[in-house]
């Protein structure tokens, strides 16, 4: 069985809900660690201790410090069921709620189609890019169209890395294992395009925050493993594409992520119940605006923590 790391922060108030956080590429479990005290003690940070969650923050298997996958078929579906196992029978809470970008968005979205019965909710940064090859052109209106076309250009423009990433992982991860000015190199480059930094990465970063990342790779020598995802999911949609999540799900849109989606493109995936177009803040949100994120999330989850309270109360 693989080992998964995680920090798990309790909650300061008298209900505290589960909160799985889930982070992307190229970022780690350290994209949470500014966000996580606003999180389980929002009191102290100028919130209401009703609002308390616990924060469960795993590194997904091949990132950091979890182990990295042994089978070259370690699918993102096996990497939902570890965190499932961790929520459910490691840290035995029957009812949880999850949030996720980039990647994690995906696993998150695998969460809600697999582990149904076990989530009060999700929440999402945007909506996963493998829908953007799951539906026809024809069938999109026409600010889907604009999104989907948007999209096409992101990846003849900045999409470089994660056709490699796909289809070259080894070759590409010997030369960035080999030297650390180009594992730097190429995760900075993204930390600076993708974030609401206007060019100046040091307006959202420092370069301790920077190198934390960074080493966080480095140490464990896992840039090979956590091209992975990618890996798996060159070509065709996967056979789920197009399943719907009924799951409550709530969606924050960053103006400066990557390809924003429109909320009708999301409808057709998801059970969106919240859409919020934020005012600033980029792919990396929880490190560039984590009291933003924070608000978000507790206005979320409040109404489906009540539910949760009183299917507790029933159990």
């Amino acid at each position: 069985m693989a080992l998964v790391h995680f920090i798990h922060e309790r909650g300061k108030g008298k209900n505290p809900l589960p909160l799985l956080l889930t982070h992307g590429w190229p970022d780690s479990f350290f994209r949470f660690l500014k966000i996580i005290p606003l999180l389980t003690d929002p009191e102290r940070h100028g919130g209401d201790a009703a609002d308390a969650f616990d924060v469960i923050v795993p590194s997904l298997p091949g990132y950091g410090f979890s182990d990295r996958p042994r089978s070259k078929d370690f699918t993102r579906e096996r990497a939902t069921n570890l965190l499932a196992r961790l929520m459910t029978d490691e840290l035995g809470y029957k009812h949880f709620a999850a949030h996720g970008g980039d990647v994690g968005s995906g696993v998150t979205e695998m969460l809600a189609l697999t582990h149904a019965d076990a989530l009060i909710g999700i929440h999402l940064l945007d909506i996963p890019y493998t829908h953007l090859f799951s539906m026809a052109q024809e069938d999109l209106s026409e600010a889907e169209q604009k999104y989907l076309k948007a999209g096409q250009q992101w990846q003849m423009s900045e999409g470089a890395y994660a056709m490699l990433q796909a289809t070259k992982p080894q070759t590409l991860a010997v030369g960035l294992n080999d030297s650390p000015a180009g594992l730097a190199a190429w995760i900075v480059e993204k930390f600076r395009a993708w974030s609401d930094c206007n060019g100046d990465i040091e307006t959202r970063f420092s370069k301790d925050q920077l190198l934390t990342n960074i080493m966080i790779y480095w140490a464990t020598e896992t840039i090979h493993s956590s091209f992975l995802p990618y890996y798996q999911g060159r070509g065709d949609a996967p056979e789920n594409a197009n399943a719907r999540v009924e799951v409550p799900t709530g969606v924050a849109i960053f103006p400066k992520d990557i390809v924003p989606a429109p909320r009708k493109f999301g409808e057709r995936f998801f059970n969106i119940q919240r859409w919020t177009e934020m005012p600033r803040g980029g792919h990396f949100a929880a490190l560039e605006e984590p009291e933003l994120l924070a608000e978000e999330l507790r206005a979320f989850f409040r109404p489906l923590r009540r539910s949760n309270n009183q299917l507790s109360s029933n159990e």
